[in-house]
């Protein structure tokens, strides 16, 4: 399954992390691509890496998701992010088929079955050790740009054990064959500054040639569902042909994604690598 929501941005182990300099970080050594550059998205879609952003390729995501203890999704996902690590986002597509817009969203009935769903899923998250996740509510109701062809809302959730309160802000941009999902992960308090952030690298995304959603022909694959499943994981119900609040928790323990806190804790080391990093590549 694809991700769905992302949560929890708090403190690394603990506190600070013991490392002596950037390198020593495991997060530092990933393969992180220094703005200004072009954020390739698999073949499905680019997207502009202005100077002060770093992007991470599926390979170093994956290992990312490992370091801080998610499950594989088993599809290629890509990171963007600012170089103090404030806020995350993750990029991965879902060759869903063409999604038909004209479809109206209920914001009560929706929740209540990501409510229902992330309970279910709670109870794989509790037999891998792992802190159970609980959806308080709506941090931005679903709203869907027909222009941009963008559904976007963010929901507040809360581990049970820490009681640590995250808002997940999730983006589902509409192309020809699929949806690029994107989450980004920031704590409450920063949710503001790192939406209007996130936003402002938008622009600079684009499908490849033929993925756009504006270029949907006859005969292309349709959807068995419309917009309000690409946020309770009914898409995974239809796919699955199984009950649908037990094909939510199923896609709901796959897609929970932690952020450990102290990613936040090494920004500024961080920030010294990539200055590193943009040196080497100007250098001749």
């Amino acid at each position: 399954m694809k991700l769905f929501l992302a949560v929890v941005l708090a403190a690394f182990a603990l506190g600070a992390p013991r490392a002596s300099s950037a390198q020593d970080s495991p997060v530092a050594q990933l393969a992180w691509e220094v703005g200004p550059t072009t954020g390739a998205i698999g073949d499905k879609a680019t997207i502009k890496v202005p100077e002060g952003m770093a992007f991470l390729g599926a390979d170093g995501t994956r290992k990312l998701s490992v370091l801080l203890e998610n499950p594989d999704s088993g599809t290629p996902t890509y990171t963007l992010a600012p170089q103090d690590l404030s806020w995350l986002a993750f990029f991965s597509f879902n060759e869903t088929g063409y999604i038909k817009d004209n479809e109206s969203l209920d914001a009560d009935a929706i929740l209540s079955s990501v409510k229902q769903g992330t309970e279910q899923a709670n109870v794989e998250r509790r037999k891998q050790g792992w802190d159970p996740i609980n959806v308080v509510g709506w941090s931005f109701q679903p709203k869907y740009d027909n222009t941009t062809k963008a559904l976007e809302w963010a929901i507040l959730a809360q581990a049970e054990k820490s009681k640590q309160q995250v808002v997940n802000y999730n983006t589902r941009l509409l192309g020809r064959k699929g949806v690029m999902e994107v989450v980004v992960v920031a704590s409450p308090e920063a949710l503001a500054t790192s939406i209007a952030s996130f936003k402002g690298l938008l622009p600079g995304y684009d499908f490849a040639a033929g993925e756009r959603y504006a270029e949907y022909r006859a005969g292309d694959h349709v959807a068995e569902y419309g917009l309000a499943a690409l946020i309770t994981g009914g898409a995974a119900a239809v796919a699955a042909k199984k009950g649908f609040f037990g094909a939510i928790a199923a896609f709901l323990a796959a897609a929970w994604k932690f952020v450990l806190a102290g990613v936040v804790a090494i920004g500024a080391w961080m920030r010294s690598l990539f200055a590193r990093k943009k040196a080497d590549k100007t250098q001749p």
